[in-house]
């Protein structure tokens, strides 16, 4: 009876805080725990996937917080040790991308980015992060979606006094709560309500780009990260390296990759549909018509390949520029 009532005292504690008013972290019911095999989500502005969880050095403590330090890691990291980066940090992901747990070990978790495609593992880009620097709990679904398009951007808290949170990433997109003229308010994970500067971001559906691709576009990103600090492995808009530019900068690509298959789903269906009701447009003398629907999904196909084609070719010449100068 007593271990009874000192259960029901320890939940309530937890549900309401302990006296005070000193809030108490929410019981791990309402908390779920990181599951192999099921997926994550970033949970600071940004994590750095390493090779082993033997890789971090002393210096790169900051990096492994929550909330991540990466302004403090970066400052006090030398010449020296950002070189050592190279053979135990491979990329970075940002607040909010998702994860898929692979394999849990003492306070690290090994997971793979599929946003991010590698040779090394088809589901994505694989490394370890601290376990800390991920939640389990899945982003509320929002009409609209909040991309961040400086080079770092404030979060702030959702009130009157608006505090200091953290900085995050270029590239980051959280959904959107609301929009107002001053200020965007966005839901980032594990689920709080945050403001962020409304020129900050570009306010657009789920899945569709922030930033019209373009020549003009892809060379405004890029110079914008002119001056930023280079770092190995580096995905943000706190330091980069030749690879973390390409991808930033072509993000968009992988939305135009999904209109491309949506496309061609179209046109096979639009296909199918016709092979199968020949004889009955015949009958009716739709031909025109279905020929004229036809041409209208061929040419949606042909306009995304051309888009797609045109925009790699512009990110090309941002590659082998980036290349060149790492080894000249």
């Amino acid at each position: 009876m007593h271990r009874a009532i000192v259960a029901v005292l320890v939940a309530v504690t937890a549900l309401i805080g302990p006296a005070g008013g000193q809030a108490a972290p929410a019981p791990s019911l309402l908390r779920p725990s990181l599951q192999v095999g099921e997926k994550a989500w970033v949970a600071v502005s940004v994590t750095t996937l390493w090779r082993t969880p033997d890789s971090p050095h002393a210096v790169d403590a900051p990096a492994l917080a929550r909330p991540a330090g990466i302004t403090r890691w970066l400052a006090d990291m030398t010449t020296e040790q950002r070189r050592s980066l190279g053979g135990r940090a491979d990329t970075q992901a940002l607040l909010g991308d998702q994860v898929l747990v692979v394999q849990l070990q003492g306070d690290w978790a090994k997971v793979v980015v599929p946003s991010q495609p590698s040779q090394l593992d088809a589901r994505g880009y694989p490394g370890w992060v601290p376990q800390r620097q991920l939640t389990a709990n899945p982003p509320v679904r929002e009409p609209k979606t909040a991309t961040v398009v400086r080079r770092t951007a404030l979060l702030k808290t959702d009130g009157a006094t608006a505090r200091r949170v953290f900085p995050i990433s270029f590239g980051t997109r959280l959904p959107v709560v609301e929009a107002t003229s001053r200020f965007v308010r966005v839901r980032t994970p594990p689920g709080a309500v945050r403001r962020i500067a409304a020129d900050a971001v570009v306010v657009r559906d789920p899945g569709e780009p922030a930033v019209a691709l373009s020549r003009t576009s892809m060379v405004r990103t890029a110079r914008s990260f002119v001056g930023l600090p280079y770092l190995w492995s580096g995905l943000s808009g706190f330091g980069l390296d030749c690879s973390g530019l390409t991808w930033l900068v072509g993000r968009p690509l992988i939305a135009l990759n999904g209109e491309r298959y949506a496309r061609e789903a179209e046109f096979r269906f639009a296909l199918v549909r016709v092979n199968e009701s020949g004889e009955s447009i015949a009958l009716h003398g739709g031909e025109k018509d279905e020929h004229r629907h036809l041409e209208a999904a061929l040419a949606a196909v042909v306009d995304t390949m051309r888009r797609i084609s045109s925009s790699l070719a512009q990110l090309t010449w941002i590659t082998s520029g980036t290349g060149w100068l790492r080894w000249n």
